[in-house]
């Protein structure tokens, strides 16, 4: 990996979205099919897992930037505070979570985020230590300043459901590799392999917002 920091632009992903599509294997979705003909198609990954979003209420918390783990806070104080203002258990506020754009990184383990320097690329620091994080700071929160409840590791536990953007992983890592001279296959590889379990890996950030939603879920920008 380059010492040299990566600078990432919401104007180069957006130029890059085509490119992406068409290395992920999504260009049907580019092409626009009919909602007639994706209601006739075999449930996938993605569809299953919206299935599985429970609660009476329900929110999606939108996080296209980190946000120092606001997204993640929200989250938490949403499932608490649900239970106790609506008067049921909290298995009755259904949460979902989409980390998409520069908020992909919370969905990665500790390994790439040192390898490939992913606190320099994606501009996250360590809460605690304030410089560009190695590690991620967000699974196990350990930082005073921050509720550990709020913790990735805790809210999946508790049944959040959390979804990482493919198209995201996809561009990024192939920006990456570029300015790394790698493989834009291995960066990725390395990346879809460090999602954490739990996390659901979808086909893109704005699509599982729309599925929520399309499943009962309030909308919330947390990003």
């Amino acid at each position: 990996m380059s010492d040299s920091n990566v600078s990432i632009e919401r104007r180069g992903f957006l130029g890059g979205v085509a490119v992406s599509a068409a290395a992920a294997g999504l260009s049907a979705i580019a092409g626009g099919s009919s909602v007639a003909e994706a209601a006739d198609t075999p449930d996938t990954d993605f569809k299953k897992w919206l299935a599985g979003i429970n609660g009476k209420y329900r929110q999606v918390y939108d996080m296209p930037e980190p946000n120092n783990g606001m997204g993640l806070i929200w989250s938490w104080v949403f499932q608490m505070t649900g239970a106790q203002g609506y008067g049921v258990a909290e298995k009755d506020i259904g949460v979902v979570v989409v980390l998409r754009h520069n908020a992909i990184p919370i969905a990665f383990a500790d390994p790439v985020w040192e390898k490939y320097k992913l606190g320099e690329v994606f501009k996250i620091n360590d809460p605690v230590t304030k410089a560009p994080a190695i590690a991620n700071p967000y699974y196990q929160i350990k930082s005073p300043d921050l509720p550990p409840d709020a913790a990735l590791e805790k809210l999946l536990a508790k049944g959040v459901k959390v979804g990482v953007c493919n198209m995201a992983i996809t561009f990024y890592s192939g920006v990456v590799a570029k300015q790394s001279g790698l493989s834009a296959e291995e960066v990725k590889k390395d990346w879809l392999a460090a999602v954490f379990s739990g996390v659901q890996i979808v086909p893109s950030g704005v699509l599982a917002v729309n599925g929520a939603q399309a499943k009962g879920c309030a909308y919330c920008f947390a990003g």
